[in-house]
């Protein structure tokens, strides 16, 4: 056996506190400034933390793998309104959608009316569920985009239309049946395969809904000349008129695209719910401000023209782990009050953060966002 040489270790010990060193140069750098590497420190932050409450005896529940991944069939729904939140903000001009809870509710109906009162193939009716809720979406975008009226005042009316008629559709009560029994098997948990022993049930909503939906949007943001209209209207929309894009269609699109998410959110609340409640995407504090929430503390400026895909998905899974979290800390109704609290305070501190970065980096004198190039056909 060869004796370590005591120069041997002088030389180690300069290169493990280089390690830390780096650590300490990278943080100092700014990269705790990219979003997507903030978010992961902030949920295990909050993972350690709650698990050090959890072995104090603070939580009223056992706070473990398998209950952060029971929480993930409220994560679904979230992040993909989060995505479609993602499309309408990026847009610019005050790109913001108040009603895609409403559509939520309203879509869900319909598609429960089509699979369950009409008999309907289960397909056909998520399809044309999706593509109600793409219609809806159509009419906050035409008079957004092509009348000229305010996404805020818009999507705030429609809101308020589209939960009243899903309340008169159905008569203000769920609509349930055996057909619609069985569809719950869309979104409960199952054990993944292969290495499914080893890890907790994960809800069959994550594959079946949210990862076709991430899988799509990450191609049209970033591999389409539509992907790359859409950030160049965010960003200078004067600019993109000139460059010949089409800003009133573009942006049209980003509102049908929320639309038909919030369609397909909708078909997942049935199977979430085993019912098509017509208060699925508005009871409490609704679907709307947490995903308008999770779009901002992913990275996505409010003012438009930036925003990745990573922080939105990331974004939603901090929400959810820190509204479950919150519910075996604080008991009874003070614990709902408690994540409105936690959610205004996070969209607050993610607001801000955004206006930091973004004045340092025009202080730096780098660019804001990349305008991409594209020519007129």
């Amino acid at each position: 056996m060869t004796a370590v040489k005591p120069q041997d270790r002088q030389q180690a010990a300069p290169q493990r506190a280089g390690v830390g060193e780096r650590m300490r140069d990278w943080v100092a750098a700014g990269g705790l400034k990219d979003r997507t590497v903030l978010l992961l420190v902030l949920i295990v932050v909050l993972v350690v933390a709650m698990t050090i409450l959890d072995a104090v005896g603070v939580t009223r529940a056992e706070f473990n793998s398998d209950y952060l991944a029971s929480s993930l069939i409220a994560y679904v729904p979230l992040a993909l309104l989060g995505i479609a939140q993602l499309f309408v903000i990026t847009s610019g001009r005050g790109g913001i959608d108040l009603s895609v809870g409403s559509m939520v509710s309203l879509a869900g109906i319909v598609f429960a009316m089509l699979f369950q009162q009409t008999g309907l193939p289960m397909v056909v009716s998520i399809v044309l569920a999706v593509l109600f809720g793409a219609l809806l979406g159509a009419f906050n975008g035409f008079l957004s985009a092509y009348l000229g009226f305010p996404p805020l005042i818009t999507t705030l009316a429609t809101f308020y239309g589209y939960r009243s008629i899903a309340l008169v559709v159905s008569d203000q009560k769920p609509i349930s049946g055996p057909e619609i029994s069985e569809f719950y098997n869309a979104a409960k948990a199952i054990e993944l395969p292969l290495i499914g022993q080893t890890l907790p049930l994960v809800p069959l909503g994550v594959f079946t809904f949210l990862l076709p939906v991430a899988v799509l949007a990450w191609f049209v943001l970033n591999r389409t000349a539509y992907g790359r209209s859409l950030y160049a209207i965010g960003t200078n929309d004067t600019a993109a008129q000139w460059a010949g894009i089409d800003t009133r269609r573009t942006r049209m699109t980003a509102f049908v695209t929320a639309g038909a998410i919030s369609g397909f959110v909708g078909v997942y609340t049935v199977a979430q719910f085993a019912s098509a409640r017509p208060d699925a995407g508005t009871s409490g504090g609704g679907m709307a401000l947490p995903a308008i929430t999770i779009a901002v503390l992913g990275g996505v400026a409010i003012t438009g023209g930036i925003g990745r895909l990573s922080g939105v998905l990331l974004a939603a899974l901090l929400i959810v782990w820190l509204n479950a979290s919150i519910l075996i800390v604080v008991p009874g109704n003070d614990g709902a009050q408690a994540q409105l609290l936690a959610l205004g305070l996070v969209l607050l501190g993610a607001a801000l953060f955004g206006q930091l970065s973004l004045r340092r980096r025009r202080a730096a004198g780098a660019p804001t966002t990349v305008v991409p190039v594209v020519r007129s056909p």
